[in-house]
C-alpha cells in the first residue's frame, strides 16, 4: 500500500513555480494570467517564477517535463502551481523522473488535465491539491470568489482540518479572455441549491483519488498510473467532475460503468461529484437546458452507482470542478464525509 505524505508548505515571501504542464495558454490569453500573477504577489505574498514553456503553446512533452523537473528540483521553489489545464498531459507522464520528484516533494496545485500529474504524485507518495489553477481561479475577473480565495489560502499556508461549505452562489458561464472589458467586473452568479446527499447514514474518512472524469477515463484506457492492486483504493473517497467539454449523460454512465466492470468503482466508500459545468462557448445553454443537462448527468451517475456500488455515500454538486467557486481538495490526502451531520472536512 502506498503511504502519502504532505509536503512542507510555503510561507509568504517564498518563490512558487508556475508551470504549463498541459498547455501554454498564458501566451494566448495574457490578461487573466497577468492578473493572477499580481494576485499571487499582492494577496498571497508569493513570488511566481515562470519557466520556458509557461507561456509557449506547442511545447513538446519533453520540454514540459523538463520544466516540471526544474521546478521540483530547485530548493528555492516552495510550491508548484499549474497555469491551466489542456488535453495532452498524459504524454508527459512517461518522461517524468519519479525519483527526482520523490526526493523533492512540494505542494502541487492543479485540476482538469492536471489530473494526470496529481495521480502521478499520489503514486509517488506525495499529496497534491486538486484546484486553483492560475488563470481560472486566481485570474477571475473583478475579484477571486471569497470561498476559492479562503480555501486556497488555507491549503497553501496551513496544515490541519478545513471544513468545506456549500456555495451560496455560483457561476459556470465564461466571458472572452481576449476582451479587456471582461475583467472590469466579477462574473454574474446565481443562487446555489446546496449539496445533495445519497446514503448519508454514515461517516467515511479516507484518501482521495479521481479528478476530471474525462482524464480518468483516458488514464484507464492507457492503463497509466492506475494501481495494479485495486485494494489500494479500498475505503477511499472518489472525486469526479466533468469539464467544459460537457460529456453527455451516456458518456458519463459508460465511463463509470467501465470503472465498475474493472472492479474499481465499488472500492470507494464515498463519491464526491463536482457541480456539473452546464455552459460552454460551443454550447451556450439557457437555464432550462442547463438544468436538464445537470439532471441527466446526476441520473447517469446514480444509475452506475446503483449497479456497482449501491451502498456508497454520494454527494452531488460539491464545488471543486470546472465551476466557480472552486474549493481545493487534497489529492491523496484525507477527507472526512460525515453523512449524518452533512459535513465535508478536508485535511490540508
Amino acid at each position: 500500500m502506498t503511504t502519502f505524505s504532505y509536503p512542507a508548505k510555503p510561507s509568504p515571501g517564498d518563490r512558487v513555480a508556475v508551470v504549463s504542464a498541459a498547455a501554454g495558454l498564458p501566451g494566448l490569453f495574457p490578461l487573466p494570467f497577468e492578473l493572477a500573477l499580481e494576485r499571487l504577489r499582492k494577496e498571497y505574498g508569493l513570488e511566481p517564477v515562470e519557466y520556458p514553456t509557461t507561456r509557449r503553446m506547442g511545447a513538446t512533452p519533453q520540454e514540459r517535463a523538463d520544466d516540471i523537473h526544474a521546478a521540483f528540483a530547485d530548493p528555492g521553489i516552495k510550491a508548484v502551481i499549474a497555469s491551466i489545464g489542456g488535453n495532452d498531459q498524459i504524454t508527459v507522464l512517461p518522461l517524468l523522473d519519479r525519483e527526482l520528484i520523490r526526493a523533492n516533494p512540494k505542494p502541487f496545485f492543479g485540476m482538469s488535465d492536471n489530473t494526470n500529474l496529481l495521480m502521478f504524485l499520489r503514486n509517488t507518495g506525495i499529496v497534491g491539491y486538486h484546484g486553483a489553477t492560475v488563470m481560472c481561479e486566481l485570474g477571475r475577473p473583478g475579484a477571486m470568489h471569497p470561498q476559492t480565495a479562503d480555501s486556497l489560502r488555507a491549503a497553501l499556508f496551513t496544515s490541519g482540518e478545513y471544513e468545506l461549505r456549500p456555495a451560496e452562489y455560483w457561476n459556470d458561464i465564461n466571458r472572452d479572455w481576449a476582451d479587456p472589458a471582461t475583467f472590469d467586473a466579477e462574473p454574474e452568479t446565481r443562487p446555489a441549491a446546496g449539496w445533495t446527499w445519497v446514503n448519508a447514514d454514515r461517516v467515511v474518512e479516507g484518501s482521495t483519488w479521481g479528478g476530471c472524469l474525462e482524464i480518468v477515463g483516458w488514464l484507464l484506457m492507457a492503463d497509466r498510473e492506475i494501481a495494479r492492486d485495486l485494494s489500494e483504493y479500498d475505503g477511499g473517497v472518489l472525486l469526479l467532475e466533468t469539464s467544459e467539454e460537457m460529456p453527455s449523460a451516456s458518456e458519463v454512465f459508460w465511463t463509470l460503468r467501465n470503472m465498475g466492470e474493472r472492479g474499481l468503482l465499488q472500492r470507494f466508500s464515498a463519491l464526491l461529484m463536482g457541480r456539473a459545468k452546464t455552459w460552454s462557448f460551443e454550447r451556450p445553454n439557457g437555464p432550462e437546458e442547463a438544468a436538464r443537462y445537470a439532471a441527466d448527468q446526476r441520473e447517469a451517475v446514480l444509475r452506475a452507482m446503483r449497479m456497482y456500488a449501491p451502498n456508497t455515500t454520494v454527494v452531488f454538486d460539491v464545488d471543486f470542478g470546472h465551476t466557480d467557486p472552486q474549493l481545493v481538495i487534497p489529492y491523496g490526502g484525507t477527507v472526512r464525509v460525515d453523512g449524518p451531520a452533512r459535513r465535508i472536512t478536508v485535511t490540508y
